[in-house]
């Protein structure tokens, strides 16, 4: 199996090192201080999945897709979402080569939506999305550590597509040490993800604090409750569903047990705010937003708190 890892944050790395280490042939696309790190150092992972290291030469690093060899039979997407619109236009001068016959693109990604860039290249049976339930954190340039995990990797089509065509990666990453598997509903999974993303990343970044710490206050419980409220809004208003039938059913499943064994955790959002790089938000709480204009649905504190993390951003 031959596969292209596209972002090496905290995430990519991790993937990275599990993928090599399960006997994929894996390609990386890195630049600047990345590429210099995982050239001279490997990459390490280390947390609580355990540690894991690739020896510096073991995988081929490519300045940008452009140069990248292809016939990949995954490509993995780990970038911010903020830069999908560049890596779908790389990908789209390659389109002809870039993927095997069967090859398809893997979306690992925070938010909703981020697939649209990419149905202007690949066509939908090639696009596949995975949820991760994993915390990451970037150590060094060339270290990602694993600080929390509720449940596997979870991979799957939107569209309908059997999710048995991501079998070989969901196996690749699960020898090497990153729990995976396959779902036939990813689309609610997906919006799963984007509830417990939306209730506690930007609004911790904010505060510049853990999960936990949103917990102190009635006013921050007070807020998460309603931005869950305003994304089953949008949701059911949408067309879509998840895994709980109303919001009172998830409050009560995000506060007594989704919540608690993550308490310690810092969010991206916040990671990204404290270096000063733009956020995911548009494909958060704005995507949120967004979907709700679209359906006639108000979502005020979603929009509150997206304005107020791009005003955090203007201020770099």
């Amino acid at each position: 199996m031959k596969v292209l890892l596209v972002g090496c944050g905290a995430v990519g790395l991790s993937l990275a090192s599990a993928l090599y280490l399960s006997g994929a042939e894996t390609h990386l696309v890195a630049r600047g201080e990345t590429a210099e790190a995982i050239s001279k150092n490997g990459i390490e992972r280390c947390g609580i999945l355990g540690s894991a290291a690739v020896e510096p030469g073991k995988i081929r690093i490519f300045g940008g897709i452009e140069d990248a060899e292809g016939g990949y039979d995954f490509i993995i997407n780990s970038a911010k979402a903020t830069a999908n619109a560049d890596i779908a236009e790389s990908l789209a001068r390659r389109r002809h080569d870039i993927l095997s016959p069967s090859g398809k693109l893997v979306i690992c990604q925070n938010g909703y939506g981020n697939e649209r860039p990419f149905l202007d290249v690949f066509d939908k049976p090639r696009i596949y999305h995975a949820s991760f339930a994993i915390g990451f954190r970037r150590v060094k340039p060339h270290v990602s550590e694993v600080t929390v995990i509720t449940s596997p990797v979870s991979m799957g089509s939107i569209f309908g597509f059997p999710s048995g065509a991501c079998a070989p990666l969901a196996e690749a990453l699960d020898r090497g040490g990153i729990p995976s598997g396959l779902s036939d509903e990813i689309d609610k999974t997906l919006w799963a993800k984007l509830l417990y993303n939306c209730t506690l990343n930007p609004l911790s970044a904010i505060l510049g604090c853990s999960y936990g710490g949103l917990l102190k206050s009635e006013s921050s419980v007070s807020l998460m409750e309603g931005i869950i409220e305003e994304v089953f809004s949008v949701m059911h208003a949408s067309g879509h569903t998840t895994h709980w039938k109303n919001a009172e059913e998830y409050k009560k499943a995000f506060f007594e047990k989704i919540l608690p064994p993550t308490l310690e955790h810092r969010s991206s959002t916040l990671q990204d705010i404290e270096r000063k790089i733009r956020t995911e938000i548009d494909s958060l709480n704005g995507a949120v937003v967004a979907m709700g204009e679209a359906c006639n649905i108000d979502a005020p504190r979603n929009r509150i708190i997206t304005q107020i993390i791009k005003a955090m951003e203007a201020l770099y």
